[in-house]
């Protein structure tokens, strides 16, 4: 399980990669709620995870930054609802008891 996303808002960013596929940095942060730090730490995680690609680029001379999921941020969002689907399938196929 190391190699799933580990942290509510790292889910969150590659839930939304997964719908928008790029989005620019300053879009994340807004969909997500995260200030610019919050979410430049947690998407430097992902990318050293190999989830999500960073790249620069310039629009009308000033800076801005794309994240892109990855292949591999792709299949561990899947693998994450996997494991979550048979969790949820297992707890309501337990015991009736509350």
């Amino acid at each position: 399980m190391s190699r799933l996303p580990d942290e509510p808002a790292r889910l969150a960013i590659l839930t939304l990669l997964a719908v928008v596929e790029t989005a620019y940095f300053t879009f994340i942060m807004q969909r997500v709620g995260l200030t610019g730090g919050n979410l430049g730490a947690h998407i430097a995680k992902l990318q050293e995870r190999g989830f999500v690609e960073v790249r620069k680029e310039f629009v009308e001379k000033l800076p801005r930054t794309l994240v892109s999921l990855t292949e591999s941020g792709r299949t561990a969002l899947l693998e994450y609802r996997r494991t979550f689907q048979r969790v949820l399938e297992t707890i309501s196929g337990g015991s009736n008891n509350p």
